[in-house]
């Protein structure tokens, strides 16, 4: 039985990973994280990854990552907010499955990121909501080819019957 991969993609702090480990549980599949499998790959955080080997680096992993996953089904996959950047991974993740794009509000993004306790690379700035609303411009075109899911002012039992719907339309 076919089982296609569902991947979650969309800017960071718009829910990617909290709802992909509640989709996976619910509907029997593997949860992965890119970037904390890049973590564990790397055997440092992001955050260090950036500040000792570059983006370059960290972009390179993530394809990397991706053409394996791409070779697998049954996974939910929440991608780093940058990773369909690159045409090469969209390309891949498409033929193993669905990719929905979740979205949010600049003021939500900017709680959830602020509120984690982690550190955002490409956040660290004087004013994130500035960064946030230029890294959203440059970034919409490419995340408005795929279905949009908006996770502010939902429920995540809403979400998640919203994102079993997307998968179901397909």
């Amino acid at each position: 039985m076919s089982q296609p991969n569902i991947i979650l993609t969309g800017f960071m702090g718009t829910g990617k990973s909290t709802l992909g480990r509640i989709l996976a549980a619910r509907i029997g599949y593997q949860f992965i994280d890119t970037d904390q499998e890049i973590e564990k790959q790397a055997g440092m955080t992001i955050t260090e990854l950036f500040q000792t080997r570059g983006e370059a680096t960290f972009r390179r992993l993530e394809t990397e990552l991706v053409t394996a996953l791409a070779q697998r089904q049954g996974l939910v996959i929440a991608t780093g907010g940058g990773l369909v950047l690159n045409p090469v991974n969209v390309q891949r993740l498409s033929h193993s499955g669905r990719i929905i794009c979740l979205t949010a509000s600049v003021d939500d993004i900017l709680k959830r990121t602020s509120q984690q306790g982690q550190t955002r690379p490409l956040l660290q700035e004087a004013d994130p909501k500035t960064r946030i609303n230029e890294l959203l411009r440059q970034r919409e075109p490419v995340y408005r080819q795929f279905p949009q899911l908006s996770t502010s002012d939902h429920s995540q039992t809403e979400l998640i019957r919203q994102l079993i719907h997307l998968v179901q339309s397909d």
